[in-house]
């Protein structure tokens, strides 16, 4: 596909590139500061001809408020403004993430998001900060990931061992949306500019066969995923089984006018992603993954899965990456337009805000990145994302991490996420979390003869898929 078509399409989203960094912190030395912001600048430059002035950090709420709510590390704070002062004089447009994962030591202690009062304590940390940096800060992410502090580490334990407490813990998947609705009342009370807006891990993939059963289980793969987490922000109501029953509410966790919060509207939804699954009923199994290719890895994970309906297999024929992550170009736009179907003019405009190239094999043998390839690839998934947007889906901006970003996520759980393998590589063996092999984080005991899949309630009429040919 031609750079003009690139550019055409991609005409008024706004480039900008993500960083590790949190500013609260002490900044590391200067060799270690700026080289992968410029890699990937220069990426997108040639590619589409324009160069990202948007800068993302954290701002690092453990840092800020180490010791408990009122009591700001002043320090901190200096940091923080020098850093948004240093973008605005390099001509780049500060974006600011509130939350990437880690809570402050204090909020912890007190039960983290278990905790009703978290959100209460995120929204006033939320205000603070717009009232002090809202001139400078042209876009607000409330959290990096609401999936990774709730349904990963307190439902499934991914994180610590020891956390996930199975669908008791999906009161913390209310608790981060009620935060977020907090959170973005809170900084427009304050008078902060620029817009507003959380970001979901969103999870696409391809059903295994025709089967319409695997349908059926691709579709409650997004349910536990995309829907968890969308269908409160955007309808006001949080995702169904096909006994009428919320796993969230049956939590207790929901009080009245939570749900008005929850849906505040935002001025942009921010999307991460990271690689797409193939997906099949349980029952198919048997036929989609041969016994003497059924890994240790593969069966934890579908412990927990086939519970919800649903397992995930690797796909065949398909190059992957080091970290066993399938190169399919076109997943990214196929998962952005399915999610136009299921919301349509619900969904505000949309912004990829975490997609990354991170894979070592785009390094070569000397340890310098190789651009032809890195480029090659990320010019196919711009394309293929291109043909969405020019199809009317709502993209209002991308940027991406480096290659050394979330090494630590990377390393142990991608592969594992990924389930596929090179024929040439042992099977892989990381660490597994002790909450995964304890007979599955989402059991729960289930009425006599009560069926145990999801209906999926519609949202709607789909519209007309407008997913690239």
């Amino acid at each position: 596909m031609s750079d003009g078509f690139l550019y055409e399409s991609f005409r008024g989203v706004d480039w900008g590139v993500a960083t590790a960094d949190a500013i609260a912190a002490p900044p590391p030395p200067p060799p270690e500061r700026g080289g992968h912001f410029r890699q990937w600048t220069d990426d997108v430059r040639e590619l589409v001809g324009v160069t990202p002035d948007a800068h993302r950090m954290v701002a690092g709420w453990p840092r800020l408020q180490p010791d408990g709510p009122g009591a700001w590390d002043r320090q901190a704070l200096d940091r923080c403004d020098r850093a948004l002062d240093s973008l605005l004089a390099l001509g780049l447009r500060p974006g600011l993430t509130l939350l990437d994962r880690s809570l402050p030591p204090w909020l912890e202690a007190s039960g983290g998001w278990l905790a009703r009062d978290t959100a209460e304590h995120f929204a006033a940390y939320a205000a603070e900060l717009g009232r002090r940096f809202g001139d400078r800060v042209t876009r607000w992410i409330t959290s990096t990931d609401l999936a990774g502090p709730t349904l990963a580490d307190h439902v499934a334990g991914m994180y610590t061992p020891g956390r996930g407490i199975g669908r008791a813990g999906l009161s913390t998947v209310h608790h981060i949306l009620l935060a977020n609705g907090l959170a973005t009342q809170a900084l427009r009370a304050a008078g902060a500019g620029g817009r507003i807006g959380t970001t979901v891990t969103l999870v696409g993939g391809y059903p295994a066969t025709d089967d319409p059963f695997d349908r059926l289980a691709l579709e409650r793969l997004e349910s536990w995923t995309n829907r968890l987490f969308l269908d409160p922000m955007l309808l006001g109501e949080h995702m169904v089984t096909e006994g009428d029953v919320s796993p969230v509410e049956a939590t207790g966790c929901v009080h009245p006018g939570d749900l008005e919060i929850i849906a505040t509207a935002q001025d942009m939804l921010g999307l991460s992603w990271h690689t797409p699954f193939r997906v099949t009923a349980p029952e198919n199994l048997p036929h989609v993954l041969p016994a003497d290719k059924c890994q240790g890895t593969l069966n934890e994970v579908n412990r927990l899965l086939v519970g919800l309906g649903f397992a995930i297999t690797p796909f065949d024929d398909v190059e992957t990456t080091a970290y066993g992550w399938p190169l399919i170009p076109e997943a990214l736009a196929d998962a952005v337009a399915d999610l136009h179907d299921l919301y349509g003019d619900l969904l505000p405009p949309l912004s990829v805000i975490d997609n990354g190239m991170g894979d070592l094999d785009l390094v070569d043998e000397t340890g310098h990145s190789d651009d032809t390839r890195r480029r090659a690839l990320l010019r196919a998934r711009l394309s293929w994302l291109g043909r969405v947007i020019a199809r009317g889906v709502p993209v209002c901006g991308y940027e991406y991490w480096s290659v050394l970003d979330n090494l630590e996520a990377k390393f142990r759980y991608t592969r594992l996420y990924a389930m596929a393998v090179p024929d040439h590589e042992p099977p892989p063996r990381p660490p597994m979390p002790s909450d995964w092999v304890r007979g599955g984080a989402f059991a729960s005991p289930a009425p006599s003869g009560a069926a145990t899949g999801l209906t999926l309630v519609p949202t709607g009429p789909r519209a007309q898929s407008v997913g690239a040919p």
